[in-house]
């Protein structure tokens, strides 16, 4: 394994570095200040389309998708240090770089299970950064973390599908210019393959019956970057049967292809998050006194910063080692270090992050820090994608299975 920086990777992470400096920082307070003042929170900020043409004239765009013929052509290798880049921005330099989830995830649904008219329709406007999206899977009534529980019904009638049914946390619904959901739910219940009951349809946001109830929080915070989270309702909605992505009953299939890229794509940022963190924790540190002396010099706040660093470099190299094997022998060969990542990294992370708070006292849970906010992402992502116990439960029994 040589995760050494290729030629092409070293010249786009410069490139992204100084990106980051010139302008995502700088912007950071000036999207947050033009959010106040637009008629609707989850309009987007000036500044966030200014960034996204920058990026897009500097080639920086589209990065996480590996198929050159839609996106950057990059291998997992190569983006995993970019994402970790991004990720010390957040809520504000994935979208910057068209790299943003749901996105991201729908763009790979659509380039390599949709249909050509759904991909000139959907996927060349996505690639561009003119529309959003959003992807309806999750539902408050059942155990989501296992998708075969998915109740919401899709029956077809004749040239149509009828969709009928109710999610919640829908990231991206709340974007007004999220145009089309991609709706997972069963087309066959009874069958007795649990596995292929579910099917994906792509559902235009102004389908007649789609009705966005309402926007859900995140530990208080609306999360605009992403478009927000979003209460779903379908009411009877009717699409055309050619809005079928892929084959019916291959939903449940999809849905694992589309979950892998990002899981690692999650952990990629939040290492970039852990990293904003230590900086400033390390900052802080050393600027302010208590008892006569910088909190530098306290053994407990360096313990802290001495273990940030250590966890920091072993996730990293999981990461790495996850990114090559996805590379070299593909998800399904990769499957036991994507489940440990997911595991490790956002529960090690959001421990970084709660140290760095510590060490800011008040200021690290107010709105004067992105720690805050940082904090709340990463505790996120202990749930989405599959919680920390359903991925532990599966790596266990795969780990069990060599000596059964």
């Amino acid at each position: 394994m040589d995760f050494a920086f290729d030629a092409r990777t070293q010249e786009l992470r410069a490139k992204l570095l100084t990106f980051m400096e010139q302008y995502v920082y700088p912007a950071e307070t000036t999207a947050h200040e033009q959010r106040l003042r637009l008629k609707s929170p989850w309009d987007t900020p000036a500044v966030v389309e200014e960034l996204k043409a920058e990026a897009r004239s500097q080639g920086l765009w589209n990065l996480f998708l590996p198929d050159a013929e839609h996106g950057a052509g990059l291998s997992n290798l190569q983006y995993a240090p970019l994402a970790e880049i991004t990720g010390r921005s957040p809520h504000l330099a994935p979208t910057a770089l068209n790299c943003a989830a749901p996105d991201t995830g729908n763009m790979e649904v659509l380039a390599q299970f949709g249909s050509d008219e759904q991909q000139k329709r959907w996927l060349e406007p996505l690639l561009a950064g003119e529309i959003r999206s959003a992807f309806a899977m999750t539902e408050p009534e059942v155990a989501s973390s296992d998708a075969t529980n998915i109740e919401t019904r899709i029956a077809k009638e004749g040239d149509e599908y009828v969709i009928t049914g109710r999610k919640w946390y829908i990231s991206g619904a709340m974007n007004p210019d999220c145009k089309i959901f991609i709706v997972m739910g069963k087309t066959d219940p009874d069958n007795a393959d649990v596995r292929r009951q579910q099917s994906m349809v792509l559902v235009p946001r102004d389908t007649p019956g789609v009705e966005v109830r309402r926007a859900m929080q995140v530990y208080g915070y609306e999360d605009h970057s992403h478009g927000g989270h979003a209460e779903v309702v379908f009411h009877g909605a009717r699409v055309p049967v050619e809005n079928l992505v892929g084959e019916e009953g291959g939903g449940f299939a999809i849905a694992q292809a589309r979950l892998g890229p990002g899981r690692i794509h999650h952990c990629m940022r939040l290492i970039g998050m852990a990293e904003r963190a230590i900086e400033l924790m390390c900052r802080r540190a050393v600027a302010r006194t208590a008892f006569g002396k910088p909190i530098a010099q306290q053994g407990v706040v360096q313990e802290w910063i001495a273990d940030a660093r250590v966890a920091v470099e072993q996730l990293r190299l999981l990461v790495l080692k996850t990114a090559w094997l996805m590379d070299t022998v593909g998800n399904r060969g990769a499957h036991t270090e994507i489940q440990a990542i997911k595991i490790a990294t956002p529960r090690t992370v959001l421990d970084i992050i709660d140290k760095a708070v510590q060490v800011h006292g008040a200021g690290g849970v107010s709105q004067d820090f992105p720690l805050a906010e940082l904090w709340a992402a990463a505790r996120t992502l202990r749930i989405a994608d599959g919680p920390d116990e359903v991925h532990q439960r599966s790596l266990a029994r795969r780990e069990l299975k060599k000596y059964l």
